[in-house]
């Protein structure tokens, strides 16, 4: 390429105030042609995994940071050649690229943040990489294989462990299995750590058949003899100490890195847990009439394609509720020792996803039709499903439905999002004898929990809104009369 420069790609801040995010994947390697608006990687924030795109046409000449690695908002991430022109002096300087000979070395900082297209600018602090265990050496295994197998054959241990003949070489630095996205997202949900894995796919990639073999094998029955008690013959063993259950894994213990989106919620949680002052209320309530509607709902041609389920006239009947009782959508701001009520409604749906608990919600709840609803539904379940929420749609939220009876259970104490005054857990529905019409009969029943922040909405405001909500749920014909 002629006339050419190299431009640094700096990490953005893709949500506000982020700090650092995770290259989940890389999409391009050295060499590749990019274009402008092309994406070049996937990352990881507190609050959602983003695809990044390269912001002009050119060459890549170098990634900085391997997959797994977490970078400060604001350093380079990536070397793009372009054709023609200098390369701006503010990228040159602020992240030289790294070394060939030692890619896992990140580029050097600047003493101070410089400006950036978006965030706060290059750390002082340099990037870094989650520890990871180190496999042992082969060699110190078959050593100790050796010395185990020498006691069960002659009896009784030693009562001090024999020195080793030469001490082991320290292990090498473990390098980063090869795996695609997939295969490391099954290796995870089954707890298997990729170092420990033997690869067979081409150039030493991890593939999905090698991560269950290595599940089998771990929880396989132990083929060498378990180890004998003090003064017992070697032939007794086996007898002395049967070995462990099929079903268990060899590893008593697993531990999990806490990052990204889980580490948000914890933090959060915390926060919540410790600020505001939560009061949760119950009701218990027969949902048969408003079971009964979803299934005529699920008829009308207005709802043809969309998904129509107890949730949809859930959150229904909790805007009816608010509308009726708008204190409760409220926030308090303790820097202004304020309560401030919002005049619109962000209903917020909190989602269980691979990477931990989010709540992204649905912008102006409150102006929406049933079936507009239905829509922003479906939309926002499948867009958590996929990973693919964006930071924005997380924001914002004035008020929380939480559906817990999605997992079998009756009901539950949420936790209240920061920032929002109030959550709803929506418990099972499922048939209970009740009595109707004077009357014990089968009927769906369900439990509903409101919590809500004692500091801006007393116990009269609280009852009221749940009272509505199983109102509208008990007699879904007051949607049309109250809304």
């Amino acid at each position: 390429m002629t006339n050419a420069s190299v431009r640094e790609f700096k990490m953005p801040d893709v949500g506000e105030g982020l700090t650092e995010a995770e290259i989940l994947k890389w999409y391009v390697q050295p060499g590749d042609t990019v274009t402008d608006g092309q994406v070049v990687c996937e990352v990881e924030t507190a609050k959602a995994a983003v695809e990044l795109p390269i912001p002009y046409d050119g060459v890549v000449r170098d990634l900085h940071f391997p997959e797994g690695t977490t970078v400060d908002v604001g350093t380079s991430i990536i070397a793009v050649e372009v054709a023609g022109g200098a390369a701006p002096a503010q990228e040159e300087a602020a992240v030289a690229p790294a070394p060939a000979a030692e890619p896992e070395q990140p580029a050097e900082q600047p003493a101070a943040r410089q400006p950036v297209l978006v965030g706060y600018g290059v750390a002082t602090s340099s990037t870094r990489r989650r520890p990871r265990k180190q496999a042992q050496d082969p060699a110190a295994q078959q050593a100790a294989s050796a010395v185990q197998s020498e006691l069960n054959g002659h009896g009784a241990a030693p009562a001090v462990p024999p020195a080793p003949a030469a001490p082991a070489a320290p292990a090498a630095p473990a390098q980063r299995p090869v795996a695609k996205p997939p295969v490391r997202k099954l290796a995870k949900d089954l707890g298997v750590d990729l170092a420990t894995v033997t690869p067979t796919g081409p150039d030493g990639v991890v593939t999905r058949e090698d991560v269950h073999a290595a599940v089998a094998a771990a929880q396989a029955p132990q083929q060498t003899a378990p180890e004998a008690p003090p003064a017992a013959p070697a032939a007794s063993a086996p007898a002395a100490q049967p070995a462990a259950p099929a079903s268990y894994d060899s590893a008593r213990e697993t531990r999990i890195p806490v990052k990204g989106v889980r580490k948000a919620t914890a933090a959060a949680m915390v926060g919540s847990a410790f600020t505001a002052p939560h009061v949760t209320e119950f009701v218990t309530v027969d949902v048969t009439r408003t079971m009964k509607l979803v299934e005529e709902l699920k008829q009308d041609k207005e709802f043809a394609g969309l998904r129509v389920n107890p949730l949809l006239l859930i959150a229904k009947a909790l805007l009816v509720a608010i509308r009726r009782n708008p204190d409760i959508n409220a926030s308090w701001d303790e820097a202004a020792q304020e309560i401030v009520v919002k005049h619109y409604v962000n209903l917020g749906i909190a989602a269980a996803t691979p990477r931990g608990l989010i709540v992204p919600n649905i912008k102006d709840a409150h102006a929406r039709t049933l079936p507009e609803l239905a829509a922003s539904l479906g939309e926002l379940v499948s867009t958590a499903r996929e990973g693919k929420t964006s930071p924005s749609a997380m924001q914002g939220g004035t008020v929380t439905i939480t559906n817990v009876g999605v997992f079998g259970v009756d009901t539950g104490t949420p936790l209240l999002n920061p920032g929002e005054s109030a959550i709803l857990a929506v418990g099972a529905i499922k048939p209970q004898p009740w009595v109707h019409k004077g009357k014990v009969k089968p009927r769906q029943v369900t439990t509903l929990a409101l919590s809500f922040d004692h500091r801006l909405v007393d116990g009269e405001l609280g009852s009221k809104v749940l009272a509505d909500v199983a109102a509208v749920l008990e007699q879904p014909k007051r949607l049309i009369t109250w809304a």
